[in-house]
């Protein structure tokens, strides 16, 4: 099941603890056991269970696992970037803005929502 980490419900302690700031850094994957599984990991696991696992099947192998790891963390770091949204400092804050305007009902509607 996919879970809407950008959603102001969102809460770490129903995803085994991994909270927003460490969700939108890195994608990451709870099993059904409770571990959480993060990066390139998650990826070989989804295609796996979709039964393409040879798309990442040459990731197993140290050498190539070890390049394709390297630049999913490029890319992890870079990806708000290069896609031309803000910087994860930004989103944190401008979540964290929208979920205490909605706990202190004291904020006025923006012109999307009015």
């Amino acid at each position: 099941m996919f879970v809407n980490i950008a959603d102001n419900d969102y809460t770490p302690e129903a995803h085994s603890g991994v909270d927003f700031e460490t969700a939108m850094g890195r994608i990451h994957a709870v099993l059904p056991d409770g571990t959480v599984i993060k990066n390139v990991e998650v990826f070989r696991r989804v295609y796996e269970i979709l039964g393409m696992g040879w798309i990442y099947a040459a990731t197993k192998l140290p050498a190539i696992g070890w390049i394709v790891d390297t630049l999913y963390e490029i890319w992890a770091d870079w990806r708000l970037t290069l896609t031309g949204r803000p910087d994860l400092a930004t989103i944190i804050s401008d979540r964290q803005k929208r979920i205490e305007c909605k706990t202190l009902q004291r904020c006025r509607l923006s012109d999307e929502e009015a």
